[in-house]
């Protein structure tokens, strides 16, 4: 299992377009993921889980990932964190 932590920084918080292109980058591997922000978690593999979180500018979120190529998905999810701009 690995885990990270990760502050968002763009003023509109976690939007549709980047949870998008995070899903479908996280979909993309067998292992679970599974995003946190204070009480709530979701499936980072389903787009309207995530987006539910409501996560704003300067919050921060928990990544867990668990299974086969947890190390390739959290570096996945890194550059895409990067490449949004989240």
């Amino acid at each position: 299992m690995k885990q990270m932590s990760y502050t968002i920084k763009d003023p509109d918080g976690i939007h549709a377009r980047p949870a998008g292109l995070l899903v479908k980058k996280l979909q993309s591997f067998p292992c679970s993921v599974t995003i946190e922000k204070g009480e709530k978690s979701a499936d980072g593999k389903k787009l309207f889980a995530v987006m539910k979180l409501g996560v704003k500018k300067d919050e921060t979120i928990n990544f867990t990932f668990d299974g086969e190529n947890e190390d390739e998905a959290l570096a996945a999810t890194v550059e895409v964190l990067k490449e949004t701009g989240l």
